[in-house]
């Protein structure tokens, strides 16, 4: 494939899976959590307990900003604090059974929004080459 055809693809793909985020995003407007909400407490699901700097780092945003993210989960009762397990001036958050259950519901949203979507809107043979595409964009990923 000449190298112009890569840059096409490559900027169609990009434009395509961003398209895609923002329409599971809005399949799952469980509690209205902003995007960066559902990025915390995806975090912390995958990760374990955070400090509000270590989830400030990890998401790209400054310390302020996280405090206020984290502040609004804590006060709808998804994430809890307890002392930091080695430096006690630090707190860390974790999911809270409220906050587990409110992130299967959200990815269940977004899973059957999906599933639906490639039911009716793609035939048998798309879904073959659907899944076949899939295989080939995981690869695109770093190891």
């Amino acid at each position: 494939m000449p190298e112009k055809n890569q840059e096409r693809l490559a900027t169609e793909l990009g434009a395509t899976v961003s398209l895609l985020m923002r329409h599971l995003r809005a399949a799952s407007p469980h509690g209205e959590l902003t995007p960066t909400q559902r990025a915390v407490i995806g975090r912390i699901d995958t990760d374990g307990e955070a400090t509000i700097a270590a989830l400030a780092r990890a998401e790209l945003v400054r310390p302020q900003s996280m405090r206020l993210t984290v502040g609004a989960l804590e006060e709808r009762g998804v994430l809890a604090r307890s002392p930091h397990p080695t430096d006690g001036r630090q707190v860390v958050f974790s999911l809270t059974g409220e906050g587990r259950r409110m992130l299967a519901v959200v990815r269940q949203e977004k899973q059957n929004w999906l599933a639906e979507a490639i039911a009716d809107r793609l035939t048998p043979e798309e879904q073959q080459t659907l899944e076949s595409a899939t295989a080939l964009i995981r690869r695109l990923m770093p190891e």
